[in-house]
């Protein structure tokens, strides 16, 4: 690993390469898995021998998944948030993960089946927090808001009829 901070993510027993091996078939540029290590020892979760880390890239950066056992399961504290650049890639994604297991949330949330929560945000819907009308702002927040995935044309309609 060449990153000075590589966010660790727990996973159950077993679970790191299937989620890792699911994140890079996102079709992010520049992602893959880069190496998995066995445990030297046995430990709480893993005995020795079995996967205990994965390491793997996702998007150019580096992240570590970790077999530690059922003990810490993930919640909405941390997520994954990536910038779409249009509906069809806000789609995509929104679609590979609710769809392979995960669970739709609110205002382009969704949980993936391990329990890692994303944050499908497409690029236009944050340039409206810097639209130098505020009614256009607060409508198309106002709109984002009663939506699971985000939905670009609507947002533009809602800011328009601001």
């Amino acid at each position: 690993m060449t990153d000075k901070i590589v966010p660790c993510i727990w996973y159950d027993t077993g679970q790191a390469r299937k989620a890792a091996e699911f994140y890079v078939s996102l079709g992010l540029p520049d992602s893959r898995i880069d190496t998995v290590h066995a445990s030297p020892a046995d430990n709480p979760s893993t005995a020795e021998g079995e996967e205990l880390v994965v390491q793997f890239t996702l998007a150019g950066r580096e992240y570590l998944g970790l077999n530690g056992g059922p003990i810490f399961p993930q919640t909405e504290a941390v997520s994954f948030m990536v910038m779409t650049d249009d509906q069809a890639e806000t789609d995509r994604l929104w679609n590979a993960i609710v769809g392979n297991g995960g669970a739709e949330s609110q205002c382009g949330w969704c949980k993936d089946r391990w329990g890692v929560n994303w944050q499908i945000t497409p690029r236009r819907l944050m340039q409206f927090y810097d639209d130098p009308n505020p009614a256009r702002a607060r409508a198309a927040f106002e709109a984002m808001m009663s939506m699971k995935k985000i939905d670009i044309a609507a947002l533009e309609r809602a800011a328009a009829n601001a």
